[in-house]
């Protein structure tokens, strides 16, 4: 087996368009009060509502996408993002712009079940640590080019423009992944679903030691990433505040494709995941010694590089099938979504409560119960 380079770059590029459904609202997410002056509170909901809805249907979405054909579910996501942002872009009220938020997470879901799903099944085995580990980029990639391509955007045309700009990018992948895709043979075929089934199936994930495994590895990560960046400005020193903050997503792809791509050629995915969760704990413990020390954070963002990319790489290593897979993903984005709910949420009440020290207690907790969760789910899968 061959692997089909042009058409993974195209899904990863689908997949800068499912984390742009976040980001797009993150980098402006201070200017949103120009547009809904009377919001108040209720703003905060513009972020999270998209993560509810991965919270409550991200395993669902798994099984429907392994149910469905994946190309079509790909497809369908997409043109449903489109659609979605051009709706925002019409400046509608608030109430309509959270209700499009909810059902923006329904197409987000659809994209990262299918599009890392098709790039395993498009890459040679060899490949696949290069091409999943790219995949697992996409995040910090697309709020990296929304930060420094979209905000001057904003600043010369508004911000609906960013709106407008993101459902045109959405639609070109679904035209030219239509066409790209078409030569795919179709492995699943569309059987009934029911609410049955899905709780049926939904157990069937979480009892399972390699369905379960990357999806619960990323509840950690995730708690730990987002929290970090958020919450760790106010202790660094403002002479580098922002050099730092804004190298610490870029070295964590660079570890990611560097390191991360090099062990996975003679380590299993979970083996290097492990690795990343053990060696993040110990930065953790320079951090809670040297307080906001700057190359303490690159590092730790180095670190959390290497659960980044294997986390993603697991998931065909673990499962066999593209059903399983499908439903691994599920796993992840349901996992990684409940995370990133919690995570800066429970940080910010520990430093409330015993300052600085929480933060490497919380998130030092978090990277060791990881580490721990791998090493019982691979004990159980050698039984």
């Amino acid at each position: 087996m061959t692997t089909s380079f042009g058409r993974v770059f195209l899904l990863w590029g689908a997949g800068l368009g499912a984390a742009a459904q976040y980001a797009k609202v993150s980098v402006i997410f201070d200017q949103l009060p120009d547009l809904y002056p009377d919001a108040g509170a209720w703003l905060g909901w513009a972020v999270s509502l998209v993560g509810l809805v991965g919270i409550i249907f991200g395993v669902a979405a798994g099984l429907l996408v392994a149910r469905l054909r994946y190309k079509r579910a790909l497809i369908w996501a997409l043109w449903l993002g489109a659609g979605i942002s051009a709706l925002q872009g019409l400046g509608l009220p608030l109430w309509g712009f959270l209700t499009l938020r909810a059902i923006e997470g329904l197409s987000h879901l659809g994209l990262v079940v299918a599009a890392p799903t098709l790039i395993a099944q498009l890459s040679a085995p060899q490949h696949r640590g290069f091409t999943l580990t790219l995949w697992g980029t996409f995040f910090g990639v697309a709020f990296a080019v929304l930060t420094w391509g979209g905000l001057p955007m904003v600043a010369a045309y508004g911000v609906t423009s960013l709106f407008w700009a993101h459902g045109v990018y959405m639609a070109v992948f679904a035209v030219v992944l239509t066409f790209s895709l078409q030569v795919l043979p179709e492995s699943t075929p569309i059987t009934r679903f029911s609410l049955r089934q899905l709780i049926k199936d939904h157990g069937a994930i979480y009892r399972s030691p390699r369905v379960a495994a990357a999806g619960m590895g990323w509840l950690f990560y995730t708690f730990c990433f987002v929290s970090v960046l958020t919450v760790m400005p106010p202790f660094l020193a403002p002479d580098y505040r922002a050099i730092v903050m804004g190298a610490m997503p870029l070295a964590s792809i660079v570890s990611s494709m560097t390191l991360g791509v090099y062990l996975l050629r003679s380590m299993s995915a979970v083996s290097v995941v492990v690795l990343g969760f053990g060696s993040s704990f110990a930065v953790m413990g320079w951090l809670w010694v040297s307080p906001g020390h700057a190359w303490a954070c690159l590092a730790l963002a180095a670190t959390l590089g290497l659960i980044q990319g294997a986390s993603f790489a697991a998931v065909p290593q673990l499962n066999d099938t593209a059903a399983t897979q499908a439903q691994a993903n599920g796993a992840m984005a349901q996992m990684g979504n409940l995370g990133n709910t919690l995570g800066t949420p429970v940080i910010v009440a520990g430093l409330l409560w015993l300052g600085y020290a929480a933060l490497p207690i919380f998130v030092g907790t978090a990277l060791a119960l990881g580490l721990c969760t791998h090493l019982v789910l691979a004990r159980l899968r050698n039984t």
